[in-house]
């Protein structure tokens, strides 16, 4: 069986290089996301509760759902987990990072490899069918149902929405520039499923994803007009995001390519807030039983 829920939460850390990018894209919703860690505190988040008796019945009747594989919490934490690839975090990464320092990019080009433009766009693609994928499965619908995520996206809120804003930014804005959506639109216009089938992202995922590499076309075909409109929606541009990024981390606005690569082996910004999201998933449907 996969890890317990409630030890994933605890175990999310408090500040790192993931929780810092996010805290960067706060200016998008502020507020909306809080980075709760320890899963008795995201009990008392989401439910106002304080009485321990309480704590203690919403505990266990969210870790009964999430430990019955008929559901589908395990598999949407799979595929949080699956696309940041966490364990190909290489060390120098960690290592790199000590809090209260910026982060310099030059004595790290060697070890990076920023993607030609068409892996990148299909990157982004492969995350948003994964988004509408996980969040079906987290919320008890069937991993393929791209309706139903499509009329849960335009309400998106707290991790949901600051999840959705690091796609954006990170994998959409910062390595593609402001025209992301219509590179991501001439894609899925010319796409094959074939395309994708030596992605990294996608070998990792394919095993969860209903529908296989013809689901993303459709799902991000569903989803492009919401991902398009998402920049001009919260006001955000690619000076905007790289003001706040630059607070901790130097880089070269002529090499934003390198910039994307960072982000990428240094954050797992889709594992810690869909491991949020679920567990907030987990606790409203728990309360409601109980």
């Amino acid at each position: 069986m996969s890890t317990s829920i409630d030890r994933l939460v605890d175990e999310l850390p408090s500040s790192n290089m993931t929780t810092r990018a996010l805290g960067a894209l706060d200016f998008i919703a502020p507020g909306q996301w809080q980075n709760v860690t320890g899963f008795d505190n995201m009990i008392r988040h989401v439910t106002g509760e304080q009485d321990a008796g309480i704590i203690q019945s919403v505990r266990d009747r969210a870790l009964q759902l999430y430990g019955d594989s008929s559901q589908g919490y395990q598999r949407a934490i799979q595929l949080y987990q699956l696309v940041d690839g966490a364990d190909s975090k290489v060390g120098w990464a960690a290592a790199a990072h000590k809090l209260g320092e910026k982060v310099g990019l030059l004595s790290f080009l060697s070890k990076l490899t920023p993607k030609e433009d068409t892996a990148q766009t299909f990157d982004l693609a492969l995350k948003i069918a994964l988004e509408c994928s996980a969040f079906c499965y987290a919320n008890g619908f069937p991993g393929d149902s791209i309706s139903d995520f499509l009329a849960a996206l335009k309400a998106y809120e707290k991790e949901n929405l600051i999840r959705m804003a690091g796609i954006v930014t990170f994998d959409g804005l910062i390595p593609l520039g402001p025209d992301y959506a219509g590179r991501l639109s001439e894609t899925i216009a010319n796409f094959n499923p074939s395309d994708i089938e030596d992605n990294a992202i996608f070998q990792r995922v394919k095993g969860l994803l209903p529908g296989g590499a013809a689901f993303v076309g459709n799902a991000v075909s569903a989803a492009s007009g919401y991902v398009g409109e998402f920049a001009g929606r919260y006001g955000v541009t690619l000076d905007s995001v790289l003001g706040r990024l630059n607070g901790f981390v130097d880089f070269s606005e002529s090499r934003l390519d390198y910039l994307a690569a960072f982000l990428d082996v240094s954050t797992n910004y889709m594992e810690h807030t869909g491991i949020q999201s679920v567990s907030r998933s987990l606790i409203e449907r728990a309360v409601g039983e109980i």
